[in-house]
């Protein structure tokens, strides 16, 4: 059917549904306007019922009226002697100044004639209030006086903006959906692009909008005086130069724990791999601030360690204690993309220089460690960018080490200053996004890794027996090191008192799941709400990116990864900027937690589905259209079945990540939705450890379970696919 076949009768549904439209908004605003009038002459009646005799009664009347605060301002005017009196100074002012106006002179005439009067509404004294003129009457029903009434509107003149609101968004949205359903070739494509496109608009550009508007223009018109306190405080440049301080130390010793754990797993005969391997990625899928409380309970002030070998003088809060917590908590995301590099690395290359008489150190010095070096410097950047939007471990170990996120967070929730709290996260947000920007568009795509189609199996390993045994003791220490601090965590929940009675003891079992109960189910609500909505977003905005030519892809796709690279305390203190005022008041609800999971899980998830997708032939999917099947039909039975192990960790890591959500979420708990993770926070902060170390413990065993439970799925899912194959 060509275009001109089928726009008459979309012009015809679309003339209908507006009729449509039309007709709901003019009986739902018809039946406000009508119950707004039947309360105010109610109001009015109930007002002039009670109207005293004389003059000193009256003043005393109309002060009770404004005591009362019954929504309305009243000004008396006696039709014989006597002078105007009002309940408000503002409404006095008004009458004042339009008390002569034609207008007026008609009010007063209809209220001697007994009758009320609508003049309609005005501006008195800066707020939008209705005008009624009603008669006052005295003992013996006679007219003695006008009642000049004047009603807040404000909140009616809301509704009736935030209807019309709707009903044009409804309108422009079922407009734009007809249209590309019938005139677009894909609909399906036009659908997901449109989607995608709305979910970037309103949960990511507009957020970032409204903090970058709130610190240029605090009162509503351009001012830098936001950004002109924060640069010129001593307090914020001591808290940028900590921040970048702690992410090069945290990046630097994270690369180099990474690397050592990829080289040893990767280029020796290591016994004990399996074990190794999982010591080098569980602190991904642990809470980020658990390590926190295990360094505290052992080297801090009471900690164990301190206390047995008399460390008196020696502090773990600050740059030195955090930086190893940081260390130990994101050296895997170093080890996951260097193992990554480093068995990409043709090993023949080195067998060659071994057999030209180059030594091993000659060997790795010019053939291993040249074709990491874009692996190791994507991966500093990677630890770099997560160091900085660290949250959870610098609040509770940082102590006099300023960074820039507590001190947004300290801004925010300490001295209610919403400008400065966004003015030092977007400051977090340069070198975060720098970093994330270099690494993705810079460094990823720098490869010296030559791919032969040979087989390349080792001849034999590049370490000799001494630095062998010396890099395996270096492992092992790290991974025996991890084992205890979980460890401690787990022994926290069996002590009276940890630092003053080590008596076994389970009240802070009973007690910490008794107070947890209600936040450890939201928590769980939540996740599960989010999940799933990640992982389907993440594999269509994947197919659509990676199968699809549109325009605008690129940019797309920029703003989808754009979360990947945001601080959380940017994006919690950017969403109560953003939806805590109509039309979409979501703060406080648990909706504004679930949308802020799949926003800032979707990189992921979308970067996972790509990966995958670009491993499988497009020529399934074009067969399956070839016979008769539309682009949802083939997404629906072709590719998510395809997709299935991506999809599935996914699902994992989201699920993973909003249990253990910290520094976006402290922002956007509510007396409704709390989070496990702010609990646990906010037993550490107050010392509570063992009730901290239960929760913790809980936590990591759910994320655990989890974890594991999707990990076989998905290993049975490639298995299945295997046999099929």
């Amino acid at each position: 059917m060509t275009y001109k076949k089928k726009l008459p009768p979309l012009l015809a549904a679309l003339a209908l549904f507006g009729g449509c439209v039309w007709w709901v908004w003019s009986s739902l605003s018809g039946s406000f306007a009508s119950l707004a009038a039947s309360q105010q002459k109610s109001a009015i009646q109930s007002a002039l019922a009670s109207v005293p005799a004389g003059a000193e009664e009256i003043a005393l009347w109309l002060g009770r009226l404004r005591e009362q605060k019954s929504g309305f301002d009243l000004l008396y005017v006696p039709l014989g002697e006597g002078a105007p009196q009002s309940s408000s100074a503002e409404l006095a002012e008004f009458y004042g100044a339009r008390g002569d106006s034609p207008l007026f002179r008609r009010g007063f005439e209809s209220a001697e004639y007994e009758e009320i009067f609508d003049a309609g509404r005005f501006d008195v004294g800066g707020s939008l209030r209705q005008v009624l003129f009603a008669p006052v009457y005295d003992a013996e029903r006679y007219v003695a006086g006008v009642a000049l009434f004047s009603f807040d509107v404000e909140s009616s003149s809301r509704y009736q903006h935030l209807l019309t609101l709707f009903a044009v968004g409804g309108f422009c949205l079922f407009a734009a959906l007809l249209c590309i359903g019938r005139l677009s070739r894909d609909a399906f494509l036009s659908f997901s692009v449109l989607g995608l496109v709305l979910i970037a608009l309103v949960f990511i550009v507009y957020p970032l909008y409204s903090a970058v508007r709130l610190t240029l223009m605090p009162d509503g018109s351009f001012d830098l005086r936001v950004w002109r306190s924060v640069l010129s405080s001593k307090s914020s440049l001591e808290a940028l130069f900590g921040s970048l301080k702690l992410g090069v130390c945290t990046a630097t010793l994270s690369t180099l724990v990474g690397f050592l754990f990829a080289f040893v797993l990767t280029r020796t005969h290591v016994r004990g791999r399996k074990f190794l391997g999982a010591m080098a990625t569980l602190p991904v899928i642990s809470p980020p601030f658990s390590l926190t409380l295990s360094i505290i309970l052992l080297f801090g002030n009471n900690g164990l360690i301190s206390k047995a070998l008399g460390w008196t003088n020696v502090s773990i809060y600050g740059l030195g204690g955090l930086t190893v917590v940081q260390t130990m908590g994101m050296f895997p995301i170093a080890f996951l993309t260097l193992s990554g590099v480093l068995e990409a690395i043709d090993s023949t290359l080195e067998d060659v220089a071994l057999d030209l008489s180059a030594t091993r150190w000659t060997t790795f010095c010019t053939v291993t460690l040249p074709l990491s070096a874009p692996g190791i410097l994507s991966a500093w950047l990677l630890v770099f960018t997560n160091s900085l939007a660290d949250f959870a471990n610098p609040m509770i170990l940082a102590g006099s080490l300023k960074v820039l996120s507590v001190e947004a967070y300290l801004e925010v929730t300490g001295m209610n200053r919403l400008g400065e709290g966004a003015a030092l996260s977007l400051l977090l947000l340069l070198p975060t996004l720098t970093a994330f920007l270099a690494q993705r568009f810079w460094v990823s795509r720098t490869s010296f890794v030559t791919v032969t189609g040979k087989p390349s199996g080792r001849l034999r390993e590049i370490t000799s027996p001494a630095c062998k045994r010396a890099l395996t003791a270096g492992v092992w220490t790290i991974s025996f090191f991890l084992l205890a601090l979980y460890g401690t965590i787990v022994a926290g929940c069996f002590v009276k008192n940890w630092g003053i009675d080590y008596t076994f003891s389970l009240d802070n079992i009973a007690e910490a799941l008794s107070r947890a109960k209600d936040a450890f189910a939201d928590t769980m609500t939540l996740a599960a709400c989010a999940t799933p909505i990640a992982g389907l977003l993440a594999m269509l905005a994947a197919v659509i990116l990676v199968r699809r030519k549109f325009h605008g892809k690129r940019l797309l796709e920029a703003l989808l990864m754009t979360p990947f690279a945001l601080p959380g305390t940017l994006i919690g203190i950017s969403y109560i900027l953003a939806f805590n005022k109509h039309p979409l008041l979501l703060v406080g609800t648990g909706a504004i937690i679930v949308i802020n999971y799949v926003v800032r899980e979707l990189p992921v998830g979308i970067e996972g589905g790509v990966a995958s997708l670009r491993q499988i032939d497009p020529s399934i999917e074009e067969a399956a259209q070839d016979l008769g099947a539309n682009s949802a039909v083939v997404f629906r039975t072709v590719v998510l079945p395809l997709l299935r192990p991506a999809f599935l960790s996914s699902l994992s890591y989201t699920f993973v990540r909003a249990m253990t959500a910290v520094s976006a979420i402290i922002f956007l708990i509510s007396a409704r939705w709390n989070h496990l993770t702010v609990l646990i926070l906010n037993f550490s902060e107050n010392l509570r450890f063992g009730y901290a170390s239960v929760l913790s413990t809980v936590l990591i065993v759910v994320v655990l379970a989890a974890f594991g439970l999707m990990r076989v799925i998905v290993r049975k899912n490639e298995n299945l696919e295997k046999n099929l194959v």
